[in-house]
């Protein structure tokens, strides 16, 4: 998957403007999906334009700066079909926190269980972001075939943080109760 796929995904909802994407896309609704700063999306969003699958206009506005609207090309929702239909490898994960629990039998329980507890309170907050998204529940008869899909996603992302919590909380008490 690459942010110009998700960028795809997000115009062919709708048009936007590079700071739209950011703000009401993916820090309010993809990022517990797929993270990036503005800096990324702006470059991203050029070279989707140079390979001609998004258009930008330029709006004139008379108050504020000129706002840049991009959409989709019809090259784009072809790309954009394309890679929807196509089978996706297991992503690579990398852990930073695993790796230093592999390695960490050489700290004391007290410095383990501190990272630990970081990581938890951590993951806590993200499961509460998931929570707090606003998306018709599995099986309501009045949701879009869209919020469906985007409903199954986020389930998998709020049992994932679960997951994590739960495995977190056991981990800490195992070595809570280990005298090394």
């Amino acid at each position: 998957m690459s942010l110009a796929h998700a960028i795809l995904g997000l115009l062919q909802q709708e048009e936007r403007t590079g700071y739209d994407l950011k703000i009401s896309c993916f820090d309010r609704c993809i990022a517990h999906l797929w993270p990036a700063d503005q800096a990324q999306i702006y470059r991203t969003l050029d070279k989707l334009v140079e390979q001609g699958w998004v258009t930008c206009t330029v709006k004139i506005q008379h108050d504020r700066p000129n706002r840049k609207v991009y959409s989709l090309t019809e090259a784009g929702k072809a790309e954009l079909i394309r890679w929807l239909q196509c089978p996706q490898p297991l992503p690579t994960i990398r852990e930073p926190l695993l790796m230093q629990l592999f390695f960490a039998a050489q700290l004391p329980n007290e410095a383990i269980i501190q990272l630990l507890e970081q990581q938890l309170a951590a993951h806590i907050e993200k499961l509460t972001e998931c929570e707090k998204i606003d998306l018709p529940a599995l099986g309501d008869r009045c949701a879009s075939r869209e919020q469906m899909m985007q409903r199954l996603v986020l389930e998998l992302a709020i049992r994932r943080e679960q997951t994590y919590i739960d495995w977190l909380k056991t981990a800490i008490n195992v070595i809570g109760d280990v005298d090394i």
